[in-house]
């Protein structure tokens, strides 16, 4: 059959035997199609796709089975644990009887509804409570690790080797001091992301009180050992941040004194003694933090760097303690116990007494150290490695002189500042009688932390509606929770203990004495509560509060346990008057 002949308005004059239609020009202003955005995509596609006989039903089955199964094997493990009918959190976001039944006009109608804080901390609570996660996350997470995975927190490193992410992000991210990155950081995070003015007025506030500040950056782990992170990292020099070497020449040109230990550690410890020191690592293998003869080291030269030629006093001495534990990155990976991929490492850490007691801070000492992690870490027992061996015992022994001590696990660009202010704001002169004041913080703060602007006013004891026992007294209080601050999910963060603070209301003075029957008479008796939130990395019952609970708590002056609990990472209530009042020691009854 002959191919058929096109029409003449078919055919190109330029090619009379071309049987395809001639070009046409677009029209000069042709419509534009309009973009689709996501929604209208996804509802496009749901409409037009077509399933198979049966698939639908399958898909609506197995959607089912998914959202019910676990919620019945929750609803099952929680009356085999004797909790009666499970107790469904959800509820717990509902407002109390009594303030609905308080409520007046619509403000008051729409404060009623849960709270974003609310909803997050139930959120948690369900992650945390449920069962099949608790059994399933492990074991998935310990094939991911054989197969060189970690996860959102652990980076796995050369084997045996962990690295913390902020870290590592501090190392190889962007410049912490450019202008764009701190405007998108104090943008987004909604923080003070620029170190330097902090830094320049807490110099400032100690110098009008004739105290010098000295700043100790401590280098984070992948800054030293680039080497076991990856083989492509570069050696022979610190892996810092591209703004550190202008954030040191700034601080010179200001006058601020910077001991950075950078060169030292990275130059290793060639003439050292190594059958006390061993040449390499630095860092333990599955921590955030330094090895205890690093940290000897860096107090060491800190010391001499503060005084010149100083010596050990004979009050001084030295016990030796060997100590295995796991590595808190190793334990945000939330491994079974039996894993064997990041087996406990045993290092020796050498405990400073003074006489036959071990060492403690002294309030009146010319030298206050505040410091992080990296002065709790062989300080703070619930750390898990040893305690009375940290920076603040090794940097008092290398002066051969007491010192003082504010340390916090966390935070470091705020929180011990945070301290100090809230001390002198209630009357309590924490810098009477100063000389130095060193400030030490891991080099991640300054790209990750909020430098505040804190006042170093001191100010005169206030009176207050808050109840406070006498140091030595213990009591009990009964009284309904008025706000509770925030507590992290348990594995997210490389602390595994945690402090919340508690304000209570509706307090009865009697059996308190007569300073609160005093107080009450006032107004309504008030206490601000210290209570451990999670122990081990498993949150107590503490962790569960919210506003309206009625608890009763067993109470002690915060006098009494400070330098047992100070050092312990905690959350304080957003609330600046509150911040003022004087805490209390508490331990919930059951």
């Amino acid at each position: 059959m002959a191919d058929p002949v096109p029409s003449p308005e078919e055919v190109n004059p330029r090619n009379p035997e071309n049987s395809l239609p001639l070009y046409t020009e677009p029209p000069l202003r042709e419509k534009k199609q309009r973009h689709l955005d996501r929604e209208e995509v996804a509802e496009r596609d749901l409409k037009g796709t077509t399933f198979r006989p049966g698939a639908l039903g399958l898909l609506i089955v197995a959607f089912l089975v998914t959202i019910t199964v676990p919620a019945l094997i929750q609803f099952a493990a929680e009356l085999r644990a004797g909790r009666g009918f499970p107790s469904f959190d959800v509820i717990r976001t509902l407002p109390k009887w009594q303030k609905v039944h308080a409520a007046r006009n619509p403000a008051d109608f729409w404060n009623l509804a849960p709270q974003a804080d609310d909803i997050k901390d139930f959120e948690k609570g369900m992650e945390k409570g449920s069962v099949i996660s608790r059994w399933l996350l492990p074991h998935v997470q310990n094939i991911l690790t054989h197969l060189g995975a970690g996860n959102e927190q652990a980076y796995p490193g050369k084997p045996g080797w962990l690295f913390y992410r902020p870290d590592v992000e501090y190392a190889m991210g962007p410049a912490f001091l450019d202008p764009a990155q701190i405007d998108q950081r104090s943008r987004a995070q909604r923080v003070r992301a620029d170190p330097i003015p902090a830094i320049l007025e807490f110099r400032d506030q100690l110098k009008a009180r004739g105290i010098e500040l000295v700043l100790l950056p401590v280098p984070v782990k992948p800054v030293i050992e680039a080497k076991y992170l990856a083989e492509t990292a570069p050696g022979g020099a610190a892996l810092q941040n591209p703004s550190f070497a202008e954030f040191k020449i700034r601080l010179d040109k200001e006058g601020v004194r910077v001991f950075d230990p950078s060169d030292l550690l990275m130059a290793g410890r060639h003439g050292w003694d190594r059958d006390i020191y061993p040449p390499d690592p630095e860092y333990l293998e599955t921590d955030t933090h330094w090895r205890p003869e690093t940290m000897e080291i860096v107090a060491g030269a800190l010391a001499d760097f503060l005084s010149p030629g100083c010596r050990p006093a004979a009050t001084f001495a030295l016990q030796e303690r060997t100590i295995s534990a796991t590595g808190d990155i190793a334990l945000m990976l939330k491994l079974p116990a039996d894993q064997t991929v990041y087996r406990p490492q045993t290092v020796t850490i050498h405990q400073v007494n003074v006489g036959n007691a071990p060492w403690r801070a002294t309030p009146t000492a010319e030298v206050l150290l505040l410091g992080d992690s990296f002065s709790n870490i062989f300080s703070l027992e619930g750390m898990g490695w040893g305690e009375s061996a940290g920076f603040a015992e090794h940097l008092s022994y290398a002066l051969g002189k007491p010192i003082d001590a504010i340390l916090r696990n966390s935070d470091a660009s705020f929180a011990t500042r945070e301290i100090l202010s809230r001390e002198l704001a209630r009357g309590h002169d924490r810098l009477a009688g100063k000389k130095v004041v060193v400030w030490e913080f891991a080099s991640r703060e300054l790209s990750k932390g909020n430098w505040k602007l804190l006042p170093m006013t001191l100010g005169q004891v206030p009176e207050s509606h808050f109840y406070s026992p006498k140091p030595g007294l213990e009591t009990t209080l009964t009284g309904t929770v008025q706000s509770v601050s925030t507590v992290p999910l348990p594995g997210s963060v490389p602390y595994k203990d945690h402090i919340l603070t508690v304000h209570l209301t509706e307090l009865a003075p009697e059996g308190m004495g007569s300073d609160a029957g005093k107080k009450a008479a006032g107004g309504t008796l008030q206490a601000l509560v210290y209570l451990t939130s999670m122990r081990d990395n498993v949150w107590t019952p503490a962790a569960r509060l919210r506003a309206g609970d009625q608890v009763t708590v067993r109470v002690r002056a915060w006098s009494d346990v400070s330098a047992q609990y100070e050092k312990i990472n905690r959350s304080e209530l957003d609330d600046p008057a509150l911040q003022l009042e004087e805490p209390v020691w508490g331990e919930l009854e059951k």
